[in-house]
């Protein structure tokens, strides 16, 4: 009996599942001839997602494929791959036995062979004497997946243009339904429209064949772009690993914030959510204790306005345009420096060399510890 109360049903928070891993590696520390190049990396790619992991030369990118795909033996720590153990203590997967796909800068693509044959390479072997239509329908298959047309299944890979070799080259990956497929580089060779194009394409097929993806790649823009999360690394540890909008705006220390794309250093005070700077009294993204700091900004973030209206003002510097967009430098009128000052516009908003303009900041800044 409940006197009258009114009772409310509260029902229990649902249980959502974090999406099942495909690859895990855990400690992993590898290098050549005693010299350590990964320093006990954690890696953990969701099943069916890609994963871009992004660094300088000599990061210890090409180093962490090979760990993964088995051409190179860790030193320590432990590689999983679709929930088997192909490295660690006691364990050790040939590489032609992991169930990877593997797309080189290059393509690797056999000039013997015709794209047909390419592709059905690493298909089982047809019976003896049999007609392999299965084989055949399969090539067709994946030629209509990588967005190339049937007409090209007989030519050889020097008939091909060098987009159409790195599709070649993913349908052949693709064949045998890899649990996990590796690019390395795979876009980097081929001029600005043609990476772009094929790109796309192959970020479509992926997608369509459900496969899980490493890219390895020092291009950001291609990062952010291609991946569903990227792993950012530096000297042989993973600086930060996050979708590509937490990376790039809310990057995990300074380096980080520079590798991603512009970005504008101002030193300040911060006090809780406000932070007081050369360019203004700012928001800040979330808590921060009170102290000196640095503020982080992306030149997006800068809005050119009419000087004198209750804005920061700043001379034009120089002028960078880009059809689509302009980047103005800037430098301000109070002759207090601030490292990186640049402004993105849109390209029929360019102001000109000398003008002077009113800043004013869109969103919160990130702030770090002052150095």
């Amino acid at each position: 009996m409940n006197n009258g109360a009114v009772i409310e049903a509260v029902e229990a928070p649902v249980s959502v599942d974090p999406p099942a891993s495909k690859v895990m590696l855990r400690g992993v520390r590898a290098g050549y001839n005693g010299a350590e190049i990964l320093h006990g990396v954690d890696l953990t790619v969701p099943e069916g997602l890609t994963t871009a992991v992004l660094g300088d030369s000599g990061s210890g990118k090409t180093t962490l494929l090979k760990v993964i795909s088995g051409f190179l033996r860790p030193a320590d720590g432990e590689v999983v791959v679709g929930g088997r153990t192909v490295a660690g203590p006691g364990a050790w997967v040939a590489p032609e036995r992991r169930g990877i796909g593997y797309v080189r800068q290059d393509g690797g693509l056999f000039p013997h062979l015709s794209v047909a044959g390419n592709i059905a390479f690493g298909l089982p072997r047809p019976v003896l004497g049999r007609r392999d239509r299965a084989h055949r329908a399969r090539v067709l298959e994946l030629l209509d997946l990588v967005e190339l047309p049937a007409a090209l299944a007989d030519r050889h890979p020097d008939q091909l243009s060098g987009g159409q070799q790195q599709r070649v080259a993913l349908a052949r990956a693709l064949a045998p339904e890899p649990d996990l497929v590796l690019l390395d580089e795979p876009f980097s060779a081929l001029d600005t429209a043609l990476r772009t194009a094929t790109r796309e394409a192959t970020g479509r097929a992926l997608r369509a064949a459900g496969a899980t993806t490493i890219l390895v790649t020092h291009d950001q823009p291609e990062a952010l772009s291609f991946a569903d999360e990227v792993a950012v690394l530096r000297e042989g540890h993973f600086s930060q690993i996050a979708p590509p909008r937490t990376v790039y705006g809310e990057p995990a220390d300074p380096h980080v914030a520079a590798f991603l794309g512009d970005a504008i250093y101002v030193h300040g005070l911060a006090n809780q959510t406000q932070f007081r700077c050369a360019l203004g009294n700012l928001q800040t993204a979330g808590f921060v204790t009170r102290g000196a700091v640095e503020g982080l900004l992306r030149p997006e973030q800068l809005a050119l306005v009419a000087p004198g209206a209750g804005s920061v003002d700043a001379r034009v510097t120089s002028v960078t345009y880009f059809g689509h967009d302009s980047v103005a430098d800037l430098q301000l009128v109070s002759g207090v420096p601030v490292r990186g000052l640049r402004a993105r516009v849109v390209g029929h908003q360019v102001p000109d060399v000398g003008d002077v303009v009113g800043l004013q900041v869109i969103g919160p800044v990130r702030v770090f510890p002052s150095p």
